[in-house]
């Protein structure tokens, strides 16, 4: 079969096409054919060698496809959308996955849409739970127009949060009005967190912060003192959030690693969000969006715009 293989860490082109042996099934596991896969910053974080996997690899978390082959004869040819065993093996022609990784699509929806919910929307719903938003609070949500963010802002919304969305440039943040944002707000910006503050007369009850480093230190400065909530999930400028003990102590925010609480659920909790984040899409209620496409050879061209964050919503290959 086809796949990406990575043999050095580095830039995006040590992205590449290969022959490689198709993968063996093992008992548990399902054989599937894969029509996408979804590229993931956590790829990029691992092809660029800020948190290597033994090389060489084939990169890939998250597929859609159909069953080739199963211990359950049920599931041949069932369309699914599936997690990888070791957050690898995704971008290839076939890939293995746990059968408890495995999740039938709703006849609804199609396998674009469900492969861009099933995971991000399940981690969208643990991260507001993680940090107990409620109906009548206001929620800033940093990275708003991205494959995670996107998703926040319209669940946010649908739960009654007044949500706050901060992007970078005019069709990011466009679309997270389109997502259900109150209000948006450019961090590119100087003093953007300072009008945050002022529109919520005093600042945010929770940030959800998936950037770090400046961005998400301004993110901070947005929180009501006393009862702001911080929720981090990710690192995309390439640096984690700073967190002063001093300040924060002073201030009175909660900091919260809420993707940790959320991967650290029981394996039957975070199924049944997986399960409810593909219910919500082929109902209507959740809205994914695909920024782009690209074929298996074009691995490369879809990390540089991931990496260049020019994406709205999520990035796939073929």
């Amino acid at each position: 079969m086809k796949a990406i293989k990575v043999r050095a860490f580095g830039a995006p082109d040590v992205l590449r096409l290969e022959e490689v042996p198709d993968p063996v099934r093992a008992a548990s596991r399902v054989l599937i054919s894969v029509d996408y896969s979804a590229v993931l910053f956590g790829d990029v974080i691992v092809r660029s060698g800020r948190h290597p996997f033994p090389l060489p690899y084939v990169p890939g978390i998250e597929v859609a496809g159909r069953v080739v082959e199963a211990d359950d004869p049920s599931l041949v040819d069932r369309r699914v959308v599936a997690t990888t065993p070791q957050n690898r093996g995704g971008y290839a022609e076939l890939a293995v996955a746990e059968e408890s990784g495995v999740f039938a699509v709703p006849d609804a929806l199609d396998l674009r849409t469900a492969l861009t919910a099933f995971q991000a929307g399940a981690v969208a719903l643990e991260l507001l739970a993680g940090t107990g938003v409620e109906a009548g609070e206001t929620v800033l949500v940093t990275a708003a127009a991205g494959r995670v963010g996107s998703l926040l802002v319209q669940l946010a919304a649908a739960a009654g949060a007044r949500v706050v969305a901060a992007a970078h440039g005019e069709a990011k943040l466009a679309a997270a009005a389109g997502f259900g944002a109150d209000l948006t707000v450019d961090y590119g910006e100087e003093g953007w967190a300072d009008e945050v503050v002022e529109a919520t007369g005093g600042g945010v009850d929770v940030v959800l912060d998936a950037v770090g480093g400046a961005t998400a230190a301004r993110a901070m400065d947005a929180a009501a003192t006393g009862r702001g909530r911080i929720g981090i999930y990710g690192f995309t400028s390439g640096e984690w959030a700073p967190l002063d003990a001093r300040v924060i102590g002073a201030r009175g925010l909660t900091v919260v690693g809420a993707l940790g609480i959320a991967f650290a659920k029981p394996p039957a909790e975070q199924r049944a969000a997986a399960e409810r984040a593909l219910e919500a899409a082929a109902s209507g209620e959740l809205s994914p969006r695909v920024h782009a496409e690209f074929f298996l050879d074009e691995a490369a061209r879809a990390h540089t715009v991931l990496e260049a964050r020019e994406n709205i919503g999520a990035v796939l290959l073929k």
